[in-house]
């Protein structure tokens, strides 16, 4: 269905009165908006009114949005650290919500190396529940039938740590898989998943994955979707079965489990599932022997509908390679959220990537945009910026979302960039354009470039005994490989030839830029296999400058041109990589441990 009919038209006919409810519901949200918005504010400030944070602007009781705006600052995390901290370390006065802050939510984005910690109220759970619950009724409006199979989903638990207060600070999904409204849901035909719960909430990668995948295997013919959460997860999941399909079918052959899986509650799990099935698991040898993956989703799955994954922003750097494994099977985006907040869902979710756009809920938090001008100086307490509310965004305009929730963020700047693609009722569509400031992203890693500048000023001490120095740099996400890795782009001088550095001093040097990067990239190549080892790609004496006479040639202005610290246009990829000469990789892993909160 095209767009244009989607925003013109009801969103059509449920598949069951369940749905017809949910539908309802999207679509008096989304024709009162601007009103839902302003009662949402009204809501936040009255509860939150007497806190520490709002009492230190004198609202003086007024939860209109005029005096709101004109008083309460726009603020970033570093902004909010000291509340945060006071909070981490247990102080239970009312300094963010009136309501006791349940946990912390961690994000994918880094303050001084470390997870930011978001604060959480246990009624989050119930908003989030919420958005969850109106994710099938408008997928069934596109994919009939899906209730009458399985969703093969591939999900994880994180690691959590424990805030010197005791309150527990982990990634937002763990938040979710471990809470009574996941792991005790109501049976939903149109949602259900071969995964079982005790192998996706058990903490040991590995044993995780296999459960799932064996899982899997076993219930092909039931499988009508398969997902995770990223696409880049999706695709460690087909690597997995491409390293383990021999031990997997030896299992399925015999009906036995795989010992290195020991976790007592995935053992029991799996046992009821687990049957001798010598034809399946000839069946999968086969498929997996094969020299070629190509549409090995489809070949192992053969009723998968779609794939459920998100490959918006730097997730579309892996939809060749899901489109190689699955024959180019429709890419679900089903909904927009992050540690901070949901925010909505994608009313027309078997759109094309490139033209995935997100309904924005106005019940969920409330919205502000701060339009997005890249060339801006930035602004002070003196200048405030001028933002503006969710339902008076322009078409066609970028802006930064700026969130104030129940939980106690207020006129937070989330760091998202969004383009407004057009209407549903008075709510505005989205599409998301990327994370202000990210240079390298993977997985849930985001790099930005004070990040990889440091990292880059740590490794190139290590070359100092040898005389040399790193001239210029750049880097690329490369997403070819599974995991992905960082490639960076090293063009040395090196003042004695007689005493360059080795492959060993290089492949040290890697390490130590890993060693230098944050604390998410660190556990995603630590903990969650998420990120392959980084590789730096020394390229010959000259390269850099052939670089910018390139981009002069493509109009660049000489005065103006500085290297790009990352690159992924192919043109300047392949320039670049015709002119390496040695490749070093990490040898071993960073240091990284669940972070302790100070």
């Amino acid at each position: 269905m095209a767009v244009d009919s989607v925003l013109s038209s009801p969103l059509g006919p449920p598949a069951c009165e369940k749905d017809a409810k949910a539908l309802r519901f999207i679509e008096e949200m989304t024709r009162n908006a601007d009103v839902i918005q302003e009662k949402v504010l009204a809501e936040i400030l009255t509860r939150n009114g007497q806190t520490e944070y709002l009492q230190r602007f004198k609202l003086g009781g007024f939860t209109d949005r005029l005096t709101f705006k004109s008083e309460i600052p726009v603020i970033t995390y570093d902004d909010l650290q000291p509340e945060i901290q006071r909070i981490a370390n247990g102080d239970r006065s009312h300094i963010l919500s009136a309501l006791p802050i349940s946990e912390f939510l961690t994000s994918s984005g880094t303050s001084a190396g470390e997870r930011k910690l978001m604060p959480t109220i246990k009624e989050e759970l119930d908003r989030r529940q919420l958005l969850y619950s109106l994710l099938m009724p408008v997928m069934n409006l596109y994919v009939p039938g899906l209730d009458k199979g399985k969703g093969l989903y591939f999900l994880f638990v994180k690691s959590e740590t424990k805030t010197p207060g005791g309150l527990l600070a982990r990634p937002v999904l763990t938040s979710y898989y471990k809470s009574d409204h996941f792991k005790t849901r109501p049976y939903d035909p149109y949602n259900v998943y071969t995964s079982p719960n005790e192998a996706i909430l058990c903490p040991d990668s590995f044993q995780s994955m296999y459960a799932q995948m064996l899982c899997g295997l076993y219930e092909r013919e039931q499988v009508l979707r398969v997902g995770a959460v990223f696409a880049s997860g999706l695709l460690r999941a087909i690597r997995f079965l491409n390293l383990n399909w021999k031990q997997l079918t030896h299992d399925i052959r015999t009906g036995s489990l795989n010992p290195r899986v020991t976790d007592p509650l995935v053992r029991e799990c799996v046992a009821r599932i687990l049957r001798p099935d010598p034809e399946l698991a000839d069946f999968v040898a086969n498929e997996c022997a094969n020299e070629s993956w190509e549409r090995i989703i489809t070949r192992i799955w053969p009723n998968t509908k779609y794939l459920d994954v998100i490959v918006t922003g730097a997730m579309a750097q892996y939809i060749p390679t899901l489109d190689y494994y699955s024959g180019g099977l429709p890419k679900a985006c089903t909904m927009y959220a992050s540690s901070e907040c949901y925010f909505g869902l994608n009313l027309n979710p078997m759109s094309k990537p490139s033209e995935v756009s997100y309904t924005i809920m106005p019940n969920m938090a409330y919205f502000e945009f701060l339009p997005h001008d890249p060339n801006s100086p930035g602004f002070t307490r003196d200048s405030p910026p001028k933002l503006v509310d969710l339902a008076d965004v322009e078409i066609g305009k970028e802006y930064e979302l700026v969130i104030t929730t129940y939980a106690g963020l207020y006129r937070y700047r989330v760091g998202d960039i969004l383009r407004v693609t057009g209407f549903h009722n008075s709510a505005p569509q989205f599409r998301f354009v990327r994370r202000k400031n990210v240079l390298l992203s993977i997985d849930a890693d985001k790099t930005d470039e004070a990040e990889l500048q440091k990292a880059v000023e740590n490794a190139s001490q290590l070359l100092r005994e040898y005389n040399t120095s790193v001239v210029e740099y750049t880097s690329f996400a490369d997403a070819k490989t599974i995991p992905g890795h960082y490639v960076i782009y090293w063009e040395l001088m090196v003042k004695d030839a007689a005493h360059s550095p080795s492959d060993e001093a290089l492949n040290r040097c890697c390490l130590a830029m890993e060693e230098s990067l944050n604390s998410v990239y660190r556990q995603g190549r630590v903990a969650d296999n998420s990120i392959g080892p980084l590789e730096i790609r020394v390229v010959k004496s000259g390269t850099f400058e052939e670089l910018m006479d390139y981009a002069i040639s493509r109009g660049a202005s000489i005065n103006q041109y500085k290297v790009p610290r990352c690159v992924s246009f192919t043109p300047i990829v392949e320039l670049l990589d015709s002119r390496v000469v040695s490749v070093h990789f990490s040898p071993s892993l960073p240091r990284w441990t669940p972070e302790r909160r100070r």
